[in-house]
Parts: structure tokens; sequence; C-alpha cells
């Protein structure tokens, strides 16, 4: 693999470019797969034809793990869905967690044939989420990647 800002060769388990100190995966000059240079609005590698996508800006919101971009959820977002949405499960479909964010829904809605009892118990539950990823105790969305802020 070869860093996309200067084409230098990066190890394996590498996350910065040691020559230009740009994280891995970020750039637009130069291909990931060869190292040679590339056009910046190019989409393949002319040189060995590898997929190089639009170029990636430098951002504070965008991960890069295993050559692969993603962007990064908003931690405030994230909490304030879970407060003010938690009994539904908004927070956790909007951070990726699908199963758990289907039970607080079943739970907060059919859950009322239950004397009240799951609404108020899936509530607590997104409140609590809510606080946890305010105060950090959640740091991560379902891919493992860090909440930007």
């Amino acid at each position: 693999m070869y860093c996309r800002n200067c084409g230098e060769p990066l190890p394996p388990d590498s996350n910065i470019c040691a020559k230009c100190g740009v994280p891995a995966g970020l750039g637009n000059h130069h291909c990931p797969n060869c190292g040679s240079s590339t056009e910046e609005l190019a989409v393949v590698c002319i040189n060995c034809g590898a997929q190089l996508g639009s170029g990636y800006k430098k951002t504070s919101n965008v991960y890069v793990r295993d050559g692969v971009t993603y962007q990064k959820k908003s931690k405030l977002a994230a909490g304030l869905l879970g407060i003010l949405l938690g009994w539904l499960g908004i927070h956790n479909f909007y951070l990726g967690y699908t199963d758990r964010a289907i039970v607080q829904v079943l739970l907060g809605t059919v859950g009322s044939l239950l004397c009240g009892l799951g609404p108020m118990v899936s509530g607590i539950w997104g409140l609590v989420e809510g606080i946890q990823i305010f105060t950090g105790s959640i740091q991560t969305d379902a891919e493992g990647i860090p909440l930007g802020e």
C-alpha cells in the first residue's frame, strides 16, 4: 500500500504516513496500489488500473481504516437522539446498532401493552445511553469508528 498524498510505501499496519504525516488513505495525488502519480479527479490509476475513488479531502470527520474512508458520526447528534428519542432507539439506528434499535422500538411501542412498562424501560435505556455518549462511555459506532464532535 502507498500513501495517497506523497506516494511513499506504507507498512500494512500503518495508519499515518511517516514521510508526510497524512493519515493512510487520505490524499488524491498517488495510487494506493502502485504509488504512481495520479490526476486529482481520476477514478482509476492509468498505470495499474486500481480504482481510486473520487479523491479524499482532509477533514476532522473522516476516518480511514484498511484503506476505506468512513464518515464519523456526530457525538452531539447521537447523544441528543438518545436523550430525546431514545425510547424509539433512533440513536442506535444512527450509530448502526440495528438489532439493539429494533429491540428498543418494540419495547417502546409494543411494550406499552405491559401496563406502560415497556416505553418507560426503553426511555430510561435511551436516556442512559444518551448520557453515556456525552460522557464518553460510548465512543464508537457499530463499525468501531470513533464518534466525531
